[in-house]
């Protein structure tokens, strides 16, 4: 796992958000995870499988956040979900071995320990910068990245208001992937913004 990690907007604007998906995706984002927050769920199911058959066809897995029971009922490739150990194992179990299970773990270096234990593929620390879409207190530190990558044998993605310019030490530090909301949604050129953070990845 490596480059640009997309996690999607709460847009009910289905065309719009596949539009800009696309437009991510030929710029060269490596991966794509629904997130919907406030979406019903037949909003939820309809938006995850037009992105489904928008990634398969630029060849690029598509992870939902949180809902195990739609992965499953889309085939999509993995679930993503918050940092705690239950849960990991839990997605990991109901997933089978096959599938991806990406965890949140904060600014936590115990629950990056514990994710790995119950079977997940990759860790997500964050956030690092402040947010235009989540509030949470920015006390991530960089550090964080080489001491995840000594002990624990998975990716690591970044997450918490990415802009090109502020992930480029992250990446440097080691980060794997760096995960992008509005810096690429609400982008004036999407496709441009998502070659931008490929390139951070092309050496």
């Amino acid at each position: 796992m490596k480059g640009l990690y997309l996690v999607t907007p709460d847009w009910d604007d289905t065309q719009k958000l596949l539009e800009i998906t696309e437009l991510a995706l030929k710029g060269g984002a490596a991966l794509v995870q629904y997130r919907h927050k406030t979406a019903n769920a037949g909003l939820r199911r309809e938006q995850a499988e037009c992105l489904l058959a928008l990634c398969r066809t630029y060849g690029r897995p598509l992870v939902i956040n949180d809902f195990v029971d739609l992965c499953l009922a889309l085939d999509a490739d993995g679930v993503h979900v918050g940092g705690t150990d239950a849960a990991v194992a839990e997605v990991r179990a109901a997933l089978g071995p096959g599938k991806i299970v990406g965890a949140s773990c904060y600014g936590d270096l115990q629950l990056a320990h514990k994710a790995h234990a119950a079977g997940a593929s990759y860790v997500a620390f964050g956030g690092f910068y402040p947010s235009r879409v989540k509030k949470y207190p920015v006390t991530t530190t960089p550090s964080i990245i080489g001491l995840s990558q000594a002990d624990i044998a998975l990716p690591v993605v970044v997450i918490g208001g990415m802009t090109v310019e502020n992930a480029t030490p992250l990446v440097a530090a080691g980060a794997d992937m760096v995960a992008a909301i509005s810096s690429v949604y609400l982008a004036a050129d999407p496709q441009a913004v998502a070659r931008r953070f490929a390139g951070l990845f092309a050496a």
